[in-house]
């Protein structure tokens, strides 16, 4: 909970989350959560600190890890939830709170990865992990080390991010409600996908399908922090992953089962998925579509603050080399260049 821990270091690096992730496989859980020391913790503590959760995950979806309320989320952990840590609680509210802590580190983690500050975003993970198995909290756990394959995978360590995703779903199954898994699954595929493995990128995407549906079909609660993984997110990612895939024609097909997402909600993930059905149109030869999804795209990002989504309009503008010398082209790296600092 020392903000100086969290904020020293610089660059990503795999190998640090070697050790935590391998303590996490081999013990998900510790055995006792009970601990004697200042202020009593109670229920009231806890909804507090899940309202914060909620709160930073309505505003990241919709603003980006740039928005100001990201900071908040740190100054939460700093002020609210370190105290309550030293504070006395019995076994079963504090692995409710080591759990709520869990997230809470697993969202500032997020944010700090969105906006590009990639070691402080590690150091939260691995922090979020820890806690998570303080709490005894399997499925918690198997989120955040999905959420530790994505950034691998989005650094460019790809077959790091299979092997974390294969094993968070490993040691969760049997343990973990079917749309936890399902999100484990869809990491997995878009990790092959990098990999160029079309093959293992389809199993994966499959599964993730299959028990996507079981938790549609499933009457059990299952944790708020999952409950923007459905139907439309997966068919999002799966054009993502056939566009890796340089499919751009399956790209398309997901893409269609993926338009319902609603643009007020998910600002950041719709104006990504523009850019990758973009892409995707420039893979078919089809400029004049990429292009207009392309300038949709900007129209979205420029109202949000996250390095992560103006990545997929810098891999949009590197599709665009073939015809760089269209007017039409000219203007739109003008454009991207001027209102989100992408360089031509």
């Amino acid at each position: 909970m020392n903000r100086r821990d969290f904020l020293t270091g610089s660059g990503f690096a795999a190998s640090a989350f070697t050790t935590p992730v391998t303590h996490r496989l081999v013990t998900p859980a510790d055995e006792a959560a009970n601990h004697q020391g200042g202020k009593q913790v109670g229920r009231a503590d806890l909804d507090e600190l899940r309202d914060a959760a909620e709160d930073a995950r309505r505003w990241d979806s919709k603003y980006g890890g740039g928005n100001w309320k990201a900071d908040s989320v740190t100054a939460c952990l700093q002020e609210r939830a370190a105290p309550l840590l030293r504070g006395s609680f019995t076994d079963a509210v504090g692995r409710d709170l080591f759990s709520v802590t869990s997230e809470l580190s697993r969202l500032a983690g997020w944010t700090a990865f969105d906006i590009g500050h990639h070691d402080i975003a590690q150091r939260h993970f691995i922090q979020a992990l820890r806690l998570a198995r303080a709490g005894g909290d399997v499925q918690l756990g198997c989120y955040v080390l999905t959420t530790m394959a994505m950034q691998s995978l989005l650094r460019g360590f790809s077959s790091e991010a299979v092997d974390m995703a294969q094993g968070a779903f490993e040691r969760a199954r049997g343990r973990a409600a079917p749309r936890v898994l399902a999100f484990t699954k869809l990491i997995e595929a878009r990790a092959h996908a990098r990999e160029r493995d079309a093959k293992a990128a389809s199993r994966a995407l499959a599964a993730s399908e299959d028990l996507l549906g079981r938790a549609d079909a499933a009457s059990g609660l299952e944790p708020a922090w999952i409950d923007f993984y459905h139907h439309a997110r997966l068919s999002a990612d799966a054009a993502e992953v056939f566009r890796d895939l340089k499919n751009p024609k399956a790209a398309l097909a997901w893409h269609q089962q993926a338009a319902a997402m609603p643009p007020g909600v998910f600002t950041r993930s719709v104006g990504m998925r523009l850019a990758i059905v973009g892409t995707a149109h420039l893979q078919a030869r089809d400029l004049d579509h990429g292009l207009q999804l392309g300038n949709r795209s900007v129209d979205i990002l420029a109202r949000v603050q996250s390095s992560r989504a103006k990545d997929y309009v810098r891999e949009f503008t590197t599709a665009l080399g073939p015809w760089r010398r269209e007017p039409a082209v000219r203007d739109f790296l003008h454009r991207a260049c001027k209102e989100l600092g992408i360089a031509a």
